[in-house]
């Protein structure tokens, strides 16, 4: 390709702004708007933990190819914040363009690159005479330029805002005019389109966009939750706001009124009170939260855990330890939640990968939680819950039917002659419960957090709460047949070699794979989806003599649980390990992997040619 031939739908897009300026509905717009012209998209939010007042990203990785992990390096820089100047301009590539507020000229000193000036301070300040309206429709303006200089399609920019403020309308004709502002200084005062820049594609055809957090929220709507007790943590806010707002829509009786409880508590440690409460009672009951609100809700998940009450709890992980970083992404939480509480626990997690993963685990979580009598996890992170996805179109069977488990009804209690709240019948761990009232004179038990006999009934006999203790832990062998299996990929039929990861990992790892099959190099793979590990788990990891475990956070924790509780030698598992809180990129799972390969020739001998590159 010669250097002055367009590069198409295949770069970075980044915005550079203030927390609290308004930029992030125009940026979301930016994205939206790429996503309806047919374009894969992959958009990420950089904020602050401030309200306002400190820098904020937002950046876009457009792949027609299909290629979304987040990539160093910046093609086009939207540069409106000048604390950051320095940095925007040093993160632009050699050949790429930084577009700026030239109101205040500047001098960037990269004869590199491509340096844009708008005065789009001095634009909107003689249209608009509002202070507000000016530094929000700054954003705005700066959307219309670069729908110009890139090619986006202008009238899919028009009806978005139409529809986003179809409620205020008198709010539609202003933001039209500061479109209209940008793309008209483009057109009388520079040159336009850019090398790099856009064409519709046909590549999103039965996907939608949406953050895992909102995805999760509808899942258990579509679980049937009733109930939500929350108490406000970044980035887990979303899921209970998400919850209220279906809940709005889909939980209303033939009346209007609202079939639902959404409950902001005053305390994490309230919130799951709540939660286990209302599962006691019947209700399908949730929280949302994450890492220092799992270290306060610690004592009741162990409640939960011994006196076998269902509960889900949906932990969106940040980073840690302590407030650690509210507003960066880490999967920092799975040593945690895997044994939390004191004694010995051990507890499902479901690990999604993606928002239609929140949507299914979400709602698979309700059904776990009640047929095992015990609390699971759904175990998303910042970056899954608080970012846009694109992902399949979700899917309901409408045939579908709660599984409530080993529930008793007053009939089935008419049945019995002898109820036994912790007994187990059936050999597989799981007793046989009921709801408080549910018949009249039997079935009721004393629930308690103390060692209990079968009947519920207090003991200090040691042998007794050890067969108890068994009996529960029986429960979690189970687990390992009902949870999701892992996602297998071959890439060649003779490699020992494996990488092996989770979570929000998966399209760094994906992408690098391909590019390590391109270079020769065939590297199996398998994404965990759940603990426990399933039998598919162990022989994935029985095929191969050495596997690179890729996780975000500093001590490998789904390495040590594999270590632990699937029996793996230690020297077979390579850490991969990124904690510094941004998405994962292709380049940085390449270079960890050729950087061992070149180091360790035992671990060089066990990687065989792909089979082909996907």
């Amino acid at each position: 390709m010669h250097d002055d031939e367009p590069i198409y739908n295949e770069f970075v897009l980044k915005f550079a702004n203030v927390n609290g300026s308004g930029s992030a509905s125009a940026n979301l717009l930016c994205a939206k708007s790429l996503f309806r012209m047919g374009l894969p998209v992959s958009p990420k939010n950089i904020f602050p933990s401030n309200i306002q007042g400190l820098p904020t990203w937002y950046e876009i990785r457009i792949s027609e190819a299909g290629n979304l992990a987040r990539r160093d390096g910046v093609d086009v820089m939207v540069a409106m914040n000048p604390q950051t100047y320095e940095q925007d301009r040093d993160s632009v590539v050699s050949g790429g363009t930084l577009i700026y507020d030239s109101t205040w000229e500047r001098d960037f000193e990269r004869p590199d690159i491509h340096v844009v000036g708008i005065p789009i301070a001095r634009l909107v300040a003689a249209e608009f005479s509002d202070p507000r309206q000016r530094q929000l429709f700054k954003n705005v303006v700066y959307l219309g330029a670069l729908s110009q200089l890139i090619d986006i399609d202008i009238a899919v920019i028009e009806q978005l805002i139409g529809e986003q403020f179809k409620s205020k309308p008198k709010l539609i004709e202003p933001n039209l005019k500061a479109l209209a502002i940008g793309r008209d200084y483009v057109s009388e005062h520079l040159e336009y389109p850019l090398r790099t820049r856009l064409r519709r594609a046909e590549k999103n055809t039965g996907k939608i966009l949406i953050s895992g957090n909102d995805a999760a929220a509808l899942g258990a709507i579509y679980a049937g939750a009733t109930i939500a007790s929350w108490y406000p943590i970044t980035p887990s806010t979303s899921v209970a706001e998400g919850f209220e707002r279906y809940a709005n829509k889909f939980r209303r009786d033939e009346n209007g009124n609202l079939r639902a409880a959404i409950i902001q508590a005053e305390d994490e440690l309230a919130a799951i009170g709540m939660a286990v409460g209302a599962n006691w009672n019947g209700a399908r009951a949730f929280t949302a939260t994450s890492g220092p609100g799992i270290s306060l809700m610690s004592e009741f998940i162990g409640l939960a855990y011994f006196a076998e009450i269902p509960l889900v709890i949906f932990d969106i992980q940040r980073g840690g330890p302590s407030t650690g970083m509210p507003t960066r992404s880490q999967q920092s939480d799975i040593m945690t939640c895997a044994y939390a509480s004191h004694g010995d626990t051990r507890h499902v997690l479901l690990i999604p990968s993606e928002p239609g993963e929140c949507f299914t685990f979400g709602a698979d979580a309700f059904d776990l939680a009640d047929r095992l009598q015990t609390p699971v996890f759904v175990m998303s992170d910042l970056d899954i819950g608080m970012n846009d996805w694109i992902t399949d179109e979700l899917v309901w069977d409408d045939k579908r039917a709660a599984d409530r488990g080993k529930l008793l009804s007053a009939d089935d209690l008419d049945e019995i002659k002898d109820f036994a709240r912790y007994r187990d019948i059936d050999g597989d761990g799981i007793p046989y419960r009921t709801l408080p009232g549910s018949h009249p004179s039997k079935g009721a038990y004393f629930t308690r957090g103390t060692s209990h006999t079968d009947t519920g009934g207090y003991t200090e006999d040691g042998v007794l709460n050890a067969a108890n203790l068994a009996r529960i832990d029986t429960k979690f062998k189970i687990a390992a047949e009902l949870v999701p299996k892992p996602v297998v990929k071959n890439f060649s039929a003779s490699s020992r070699l494996g990488i092996i990861n989770y979570g929000s990992t998966d399209p760094a790892v994906h992408d690098a794979l391909n590019l390590l099959a391109q270079g020769g190099y065939g590297i199996n793979h398998m994404r965990l989806r759940a603990f426990p590990f399933s039998d598919e788990v162990h022989e994935f990891i029985d095929r191969h003599d050495y596997l690179f475990v890729v996780e975000q956070n500093r001590d490998a924790q789904m390495r040590h649980l594999l270590i632990a509780e699937a029996d793996i030698p230690s020297h077979k598992l390579v850490p991969v390990t990124n904690f510094d809180g941004m998405p994962l990129t292709a380049d940085f799972v390449q270079n960890s992997v050729l950087e061992v390969l070149m180091r360790d020739e035992r671990i060089a001998k066990a990687v065989a040619p792909p089979i082909t590159a996907a």
